[in-house]
């Protein structure tokens, strides 16, 4: 198995690698007509960004459940929604705000352009250093609330405050994956991503299995990657560059910094809403399933973390296009994008599915094998959960759409209905007729009523964007 993981990291490298090959020679800028090889060639560095992002927290579960033990395994999985609420933050900063900068380029105004950029940044160190504060107070309540009990407790306080210690990292490389790509340099924050990625690879193997440092080293390991992440665009863009932006001396605008806070709230929304559900989830799960239900939802999660990224991904690798051409009242690109997008989605959606139904038993025995009750529970459920993925590219590229046409109000809409409400609901009702079948089945019910909502706001805002 390490033989496979291997082989497929120096595939993923050397695709990185030929995307910023052709990306220096062949240069795409936003203002372009977009064809469906450009736009796939311009999204994909993001892509692979994201896939990488993604990786860090499912190294550190793979490494963790096979070299520590499922119960280590199952109290990363209890505190992980806690801690992603606060990724959420660095995210509503980045998308809220290069969909704010790249209107402003579109508009022509690259000062103010970079006036805005500079803002939003200072505006993520600061409210990345209050968190780390708080969430290292309240880590242990938090963890006993989480339904954490014994051994766990602590496992789960000693990530969970040593991932708070390298917050305001996340937050910046969070909030960076966004304007390295409104900076129309989306392979320097590919380079990025993946430094920074086999970082945390590399060191997850050293600190876990080698040492043996255990929960802690995992989350050392993750911590000084997302480091990585996170100072070296800041040093790129506090230095003289050739690209769009740069930070610059000005005035800090609390209004400016809100409205780019509004803008990107749906990410913002969506994470915190995943959050909230998945600790629901956790709590339904610990009831019909006790700790393995847990751990087998652990794998779902640290597999549609790679899926999902490849939609995300996308959507923000597509967003600063669709909020340039929107600046600039180029009516006809966005009908192109939002053409394109959707056909691209449900191509995307489709292989998704097939692929985690056809890999589920690879999967679930790469993180479980170790144990055969465990890994038939989550052989199963990924079956189910499959399913999912046909629908979910639609509404995570439909939220996206709106954050970049500046409309934060649907954005967020959407992302809350499909990551609060509708799952919320399907979770809590579901297995009351089907017990623990109702909770897997309970995502995909939940993509589908999203997919209905979306579909609602696109046709009733048709008119006043034009891009039908």
């Amino acid at each position: 198995m390490k033989i496979k993981f291997s082989n497929y990291l120096l595939v993923a490298v050397l695709q990185a690698r030929l995307a910023v090959c052709r990306e220096v020679n062949m240069k795409i800028q936003l203002s372009d007509h977009f064809t469906y090889r450009r736009l796939l060639r311009f999204v994909f560095p993001s892509v692979i960004m994201m896939v990488f992002t993604s990786i860090y927290g499912v190294v550190d579960g793979l490494f963790v459940s096979n070299f520590v033990g499922k119960d280590a395994f199952a109290a990363i999985n209890l505190v992980m929604p806690f801690l992603m609420i606060f990724g959420g933050v660095g995210f509503m900063f980045g998308t809220g705000g290069s969909a704010l900068v790249a209107m402003t380029l579109g508009e022509q105004k690259k000062e103010r352009a970079n006036q805005y950029f500079t803002m939003i940044i200072v505006g993520t160190i600061v409210t990345g250093a209050v968190i780390c504060i708080i969430g290292c107070i309240i880590m242990r309540p938090v963890a006993i609330w989480l339904g954490a009990e014994g051994d766990i407790i602590d496992d789960c306080v000693l990530y969970g405050r040593i991932m708070m210690i390298f917050n305001i990292a996340f937050m910046l490389q969070n909030a960076f994956q966004g304007f390295f790509i409104t900076a129309e340099k989306p392979h320097l924050g590919l380079i990025t991503t993946v430094a920074a990625g086999l970082t945390n690879m590399v060191l997850d193997a050293l600190l876990v299995a080698v040492f043996s440092w255990g929960v802690a080293g995992a989350a050392i390991a993750t911590g000084l990657c997302e480091t990585v992440g996170g100072i070296i665009p800041l040093v790129y863009f506090l230095s003289p560059n050739k690209s769009l932006l740069r930070l610059v001396k000005t005035k800090i605008e609390i209004k400016s910094i809100l409205r780019a806070c509004w803008n990107g709230a749906s990410e913002f929304v969506s994470n915190t809403a995943s959050s909230i559900v998945g600790i629901v989830y956790n709590f339904q799960l610990l009831k019909y399933a006790g700790a393995d239900g847990v751990a087998a939802n652990g794998v779902l999660m640290y597999v549609q973390f790679i899926f999902i990224a490849m939609f995300v991904g996308y959507a923000m690798g597509g967003a600063p296009i669709i909020g340039y051409h929107y600046g600039a009242g180029n009516t006809d690109e966005l009908k192109n994008m939002f053409k394109k997008s959707n056909i691209i989605m449900g191509i995307a959606g489709s292989i998704m599915t097939v692929l985690a139904f056809t890999l589920a038993g690879t999967l679930a025995k790469v993180f479980v094998g170790y144990d055969a009750e465990l890994f038939a529970m989550t052989k199963h459920a990924f079956r189910i959960f499959s399913l999912a993925f046909i629908f979910s590219g639609f509404t995570i590229f439909a939220s996206s759409f709106f954050t970049a046409l500046n409309n934060g109000g649907i954005s967020a809409a959407i992302s809350f209905l499909r990551t609060f409400i509708f799952k919320m609901a399907a979770v809590l009702i579901m297995p009351l007729f089907w017990e623990l079948d109702g909770i897997w089945w309970s995502v995909t019910a939940a993509e589908v009523f999203a997919l209905v909502i979306s579909f609602i706001f696109l046709v009733a805002y048709r008119k006043k964007y034009k891009y039908i």
